[in-house]
C-alpha cells in the first residue's frame, strides 16, 4: 500500500480563472513576485528588506511550496508572503495586466543539453508573460552564475518591446547588465557564489 503523500494539501492558487494576486493578502501595498523561490531564502529576505510589499512565489516542487509557505505562516509573514505549489505557466496567465511591482528569478537551471532546452523556465513565452503582469515602471529581475545563460536571457528579452534595459552593455552603452544587485535581499545560491568569489550575471529591465 502506498504511504500517504504528506503535501496533498499543498497551498494552490485555487480556481482556474483569472485571479488578482490582491485578493490573496489583506490590506493594500505593492505586490512583487518571485518565480521559482526554491526554499524560500529570498523572499523571507525581502520580506524583511520591505516590510510593505507583498510576495507571492510560484514552486512547482510542492514539498518546497508546503514548507515554505507553512514556515512563513510560523513568522507571522503569512498576511503578506505566500507560496503557493504551482507551474509558473499555468499561475502567471491568471494574474491581470500590470499585477506587479516586480518580478524576480534567481539562477534558473541551465538544463545544458539541447534535448532538455524545453525545460528551461526561461523562453519567450515567460519573458511576454512577465512584460505583461509588470506594471509600467515595474522591475523584471534575472540573476545566474551562468554566463551563457545570462547571454541566451539578454537575447531572449531583446526582442520584448515592452521592456528596456536599466544597466549597462557589455561592450558599453545602455543595457540589462549591473554588477550589483538593484535589492538588499539575496537568494542562498547567489550568497554562496559570492563567498566562494565566483561570478554572478545580474540583468534587469523595466517596462515601458
Amino acid at each position: 500500500m502506498r504511504p500517504p503523500d504528506p503535501y496533498a494539501d499543498a497551498p494552490r492558487l485555487g480556481g482556474t480563472g483569472p485571479l488578482d494576486p490582491a485578493t490573496l493578502f489583506p490590506g493594500l501595498g505593492p505586490l512583487e513576485l518571485e518565480i521559482g523561490p526554491g526554499r524560500g531564502g529570498f523572499l523571507f529576505e525581502r520580506a524583511a528588506e520591505r516590510p510593505e510589499v507583498r510576495l507571492i512565489g510560484l514552486e512547482i516542487r510542492r514539498k518546497w511550496a508546503t514548507l515554505v509557505d507553512r514556515r512563513l505562516a510560523g513568522q507571522g509573514l503569512g498576511a503578506r508572503a505566500r507560496v503557493f505549489a504551482e507551474d509558473v505557466r499555468d499561475g502567471i496567465p491568471r494574474f491581470p495586466e500590470g499585477s506587479f511591482e516586480a518580478v524576480f528569478v534567481h539562477f534558473p537551471d541551465p538544463w545544458w543539453k539541447a534535448r532538455h532546452a524545453k525545460r528551461r523556465v526561461l523562453d519567450a513565452w515567460l519573458v511576454e508573460a512577465v512584460s505583461r503582469v509588470l506594471l509600467p515602471g515595474g522591475l523584471f529581475y534575472v540573476q545566474t552564475d551562468v554566463e551563457d545563460r545570462a547571454r541566451a536571457v539578454e537575447a531572449l528579452v531583446a526582442g520584448a518591446p515592452r521592456l528596456v534595459g536599466v544597466g549597462r552593455g557589455l561592450a558599453g552603452g545602455s543595457g540589462a547588465w549591473l554588477d550589483e544587485s538593484p535589492v538588499a535581499a539575496r537568494s542562498p545560491r547567489e550568497r554562496r557564489a559570492m563567498a566562494d568569489g565566483l561570478p554572478v550575471h545580474r540583468l534587469a529591465w523595466r517596462r515601458r
